[in-house]
């Protein structure tokens, strides 16, 4: 089963709802303000989708920027991010998807096309 990390009044998660729904793809949905993914998985999405861990944050967020993160970010340990954005869902990119073989992070049509078309 898909697990799908996101937020229902982000503009983007929707999107990505609509995708799987169009192609009547099951998910299990999460609210990722209220339950972000626990470190060990956070580890496994940024792995499967072949992004680094700083770019699991959602540098477009009012989190983001009242953390000052951007600062900090370049002197933070893979450790210190994970426990960072493990304990605040507002801080991550959404949606975050994975079956726990393969993982999108955001939502582009053509990756999501490649991954779960």
């Amino acid at each position: 089963m898909i697990k799908f990390y996101g937020y229902k009044k982000c503009s983007t998660c929707r999107k990505a709802e609509k995708y799987l729904e169009n192609r009547s793809t099951e998910y299990e949905f999460i609210d990722i303000t209220e339950n972000p993914p626990p470190q060990s998985t956070l580890r496994n999405i940024a792995q499967q989708a072949e992004v680094e861990l700083k770019k699991l944050f959602n540098t477009s967020g009012v989190q983001y920027r009242e953390l000052k993160i951007k600062e900090k970010l370049p002197g933070m340990t893979d450790k210190e991010i994970l426990k960072l954005l493990a304990g605040n869902g507002r801080l991550v990119k959404r949606p975050l998807i994975t079956d726990g073989r393969k993982s999108t992070v955001g939502f582009k049509e053509e990756v999501f096309d490649e991954i779960w078309g």
